[in-house]
């Protein structure tokens, strides 16, 4: 009765270092913006609130404020 070779292990495969991608960097501009607009949002809300804004306190002004806070921390995903 012939004998059984067993199983053949595979070659092991030498793994390529890994490729070095350059840092991506958001311009300065991009943080200004991000940061203006929550402040804006902020501002804005705060003058609804205290009567300063024109036409009286209407929830357009809340929710044009509110919408700038939420742009700039949307824009927080894409700083890098």
């Amino acid at each position: 009765m012939p004998k059984s070779k067993g199983r053949r292990k595979p070659k092991a495969h030498a793994t390529p270092p890994p490729v070095h991608h350059d840092e991506k960097v958001s311009p300065k501009w991009y943080v200004a913006a991000m940061f203006s607009l929550m402040a804006i949002g902020v501002l804005v809300i705060i003058l609804n609130y205290i009567d300063l804004v024109p036409g009286g306190q209407q929830s357009v002004f809340l929710y044009s404020g509110l919408g700038c806070i939420a742009i700039g921390f949307l824009m927080t995903m894409n700083y890098h």
